[in-house]
């Protein structure tokens, strides 16, 4: 389980595919501190730690999540948002994310807003996902709180540091993330749905 609170930035050093998989090689400030086997949140999705040295780490992405993510996006030299599991006993700075990446969505507009930066994402609601107004959602690992709900669109509005801090800094119209809902929400709604 992860909080949706970014630990640091990994820079993508090597793509490799494998068959139906890819194998990413990234360099971070705490991959010298991981363990093979261990659960680490790349831009929100949660991928097994294969490989680590000093400076890199190895992650395998498997066909699903590469088709479900926007991790089959990524190229050489991309940053990407880390996070490691949160401790049991830890403070819950975020919100309850579990690293499993619903669907992408699309950036459609950024506002400067004068001390905050309004970002505006548009998704398929073919899959049946929502948001709430003032609920959770995570995009790219980062967890956020949900402004201007739209059946097919929300935006979340960041301060200064996060932009700073976190893969946002790259984010242009038309860049593609990885969202994942409000898993609370994500139940309520499929007991409603059962009630029919």
């Amino acid at each position: 389980m992860f909080t949706g609170i970014i630990e640091c930035l990994g820079t993508i050093l090597k793509i490799e595919k494998e068959d139906q998989n890819v194998h990413f090689t990234v360099r971070s400030d705490i991959s010298h501190d991981l363990k093979i086997d261990q659960s680490l949140s790349h831009n929100g999705v949660c991928l097994t730690v294969v490989a680590q040295d000093q400076h890199t780490h190895r992650v395998t992405a498997i066909q699903e999540t590469l088709v479900k993510s926007s991790l089959g996006q990524l190229k050489e030299n991309d940053i990407v948002n880390l996070e490691r599991c949160t401790i049991a006993g830890g403070r819950l700075d975020g919100h309850i994310v579990q690293g499993h990446v619903d669907q992408t969505a699309t950036c459609v507009s950024i506002e400067d807003q004068g001390g905050s930066t309004l970002l505006t994402f548009e998704y398929d609601t073919s899959l049946n996902n929502i948001t709430v107004e003032k609920g959770s959602i995570t995009v790219d690992g980062i967890s956020l709180t949900v402004v201007n709900s739209r059946t097919n669109r929300f935006s979340v509005a960041i301060i200064p540091y996060t932009k700073e801090h976190t893969n946002f800094a790259q984010i242009a119209v038309g860049t593609v993330v990885n969202i994942e809902f409000d898993i609370i929400g994500k139940y309520v709604s499929k007991l409603l749905s059962l009630r029919d």
